[in-house]
């Protein structure tokens, strides 16, 4: 009988988190279309902005410890 009384436990205990996962989706300030594309955007032109000066650093330190290794 005590197995049965934890599983009601723990299936409240679900159902309240996931009604308050529900509540604070609730409150979240969706990005309407605009806001959106411009955040993706900044986004990728970060990406592609960090990805370049990894690249550019990884040829320059490569270069170096060629000419120390040679």
């Amino acid at each position: 009988m005590a197995a049965g009384a934890e599983t009601v436990k723990s299936k409240d205990k679900i159902a309240t988190y996931f009604r308050g996962v529900r509540g604070e989706l609730k409150k979240v300030l969706w990005p309407n279309k605009k806001e959106l594309i411009n955040y993706t955007s900044v986004v990728l032109f970060i990406s592609v902005l960090t990805a370049l000066v990894v690249y550019v650093l990884d040829l320059g330190i490569g270069g170096i410890l060629s000419l120390i290794i040679s």
